[in-house]
């Protein structure tokens, strides 16, 4: 019996995985790139946070989100970690719930999915991009336009669009059209947020731990804590990634409101810059030790108080103003930055049309899905790795069992 496999991210590579635990079970998996594993080698700031031990059906987003729930059941968070030990990654999970490889280092997810991809049931074929699949009575055939193979059984692992520069691509979507089976309107998830302010570039480079509103004509749309990173476009950084889903997606006003110092009401900070007035001050630097310099700067300015103007002579009303605009801090989003930028896609095709107990479509026996390419994206902090985990592992699974 072969399977074959399109695609050797991370999905991909478990899929395959499990489906070589079989005897009578032969992997063909096809990789376009020359690698395996290269979107995975970039996820985390190059840590590669593969999981979070929060993952749950609550995490995850759709047009049906509960699909997760079986494969997520199957191989669950602390199956994902004994799977890996056996593989030979020793993970750690930070406060935060994240799981990281020990290493700190993606490098060490890759090689250990690689080491376990080497046996004699495997075969692993780089460079070779599937623009051809058919059904037949007897299974499916591939081709790359120069290449055929013939398969029993077919995964479709790879992935969505966003990432294009690191292998994202259409490939999975067009090839899953060809068997009837459609797709929701694809958007950039996980992904930096533009601003048409043309005071951000003064703070590109700058980190602050924020509280995040996002709002939509004045009404709230979502919100998160975390580190904002200015960039001379917008705003990018974990807690951007949380909230960016579905962001500047229609028409209407967008913009995000920063509480820079949420750990201080606005009494505690106007107090403490009260007392610098017996200080020989400037405004620009009423703020420091607060806030980062330039950010600081920002504030005061935004306020309409000169720079070289003593703290001294700045009124109550006025620190009262840079209070509160330290404490909401409004900037306008324009659009999202695009799929080259967005870690994940959000959309994907109908999960409607597959089995969540086994990936397997409802239209065409024999072919599945897992990962990305299904219309089923998670949150920021590991959740989309471990989706892709538990839905290769499922399709592997179900896809080799059925051939004992």
């Amino acid at each position: 019996m072969i399977i074959g496999i399109i695609g050797a991210g991370a999905a991909g590579m478990a899929a395959a995985i499990t489906a070589s635990k079989y005897p009578n079970v032969h992997v063909e998996i096809f990789e376009r790139q020359s690698r395996v594993g290269r979107k995975l080698q970039a996820t985390g700031n190059g840590r590669c946070n593969l999981s979070n031990i929060h993952a749950d059906g609550s995490h995850y987003h759709g047009e049906e989100p509960d699909f997760v729930l079986p494969a997520l059941s199957r191989m669950h968070v602390a199956e994902t970690q004994v799977w890996f030990r056996k593989l030979g990654l020793y993970t750690v999970a930070e406060e935060s719930g994240k799981i990281y490889p020990y290493s700190d280092q993606a490098n060490s997810v890759v090689d250990v999915l690689r080491f376990a991809l080497q046996k004699t049931n495997i075969t692993l074929r780089t460079g070779f991009e599937v623009t051809k699949v058919k059904k037949t009575d007897d299974g499916f055939v591939l081709s790359d336009g120069e290449q055929t193979i013939t398969c029993d059984k077919l995964i479709v692992a790879c992935g969505g669009i966003a990432g294009t520069k690191l292998g994202g691509s259409m490939s999975g979507y067009r090839i899953l059209s060809k068997f009837g089976h459609k797709s929701t309107r694809l958007r950039p998830a996980l992904v930096q947020l533009k601003t048409d302010w043309n005071g951000i570039a003064a703070l590109k480079g700058v980190r602050a731990q924020c509280q995040v509103s996002v709002y939509h004509d004045e009404k709230l749309f979502n919100q998160s804590a975390g580190e904002v990173q200015f960039t001379e476009y917008g705003l990018s950084g974990p807690v951007i990634f949380e909230v960016s889903r579905d962001v500047c997606q229609g028409s209407g006003h967008w913009c995000c409101r920063l509480d820079l110092l949420p750990d201080y009401t606005k009494e505690q900070i106007f107090a403490d810059l009260c007392s610098r007035r017996e200080f020989n001050l400037t405004a620009e630097d009423l703020l420091t030790g607060i806030l980062h310099n330039r950010l600081g700067r920002v504030i005061v300015k935004g306020t309409g108080v000169q720079a070289s103007c003593a703290v001294a002579d700045i009124t109550d009303v006025q620190l009262r103003q840079i209070c509160d605009l330290a404490k909401c801090f409004e900037i306008t989003l324009s659009e999202p930055m695009g799929m080259d930028s967005a870690q994940v896609t959000a959309g994907g095709v109908l999960t409607r049309d597959f089995y969540s107990e086994t990936m397997e479509s409802k239209l065409v026996p024999g072919l599945y899905a897992c990962g990305e390419v299904l219309d089923i994206d998670g949150d920021c902090g590991g959740f989309n790795l471990q989706w892709a985990w538990s839905s290769g592992c499922c399709a592997g699974e179900h896809a080799g069992k059925d051939t004992v």
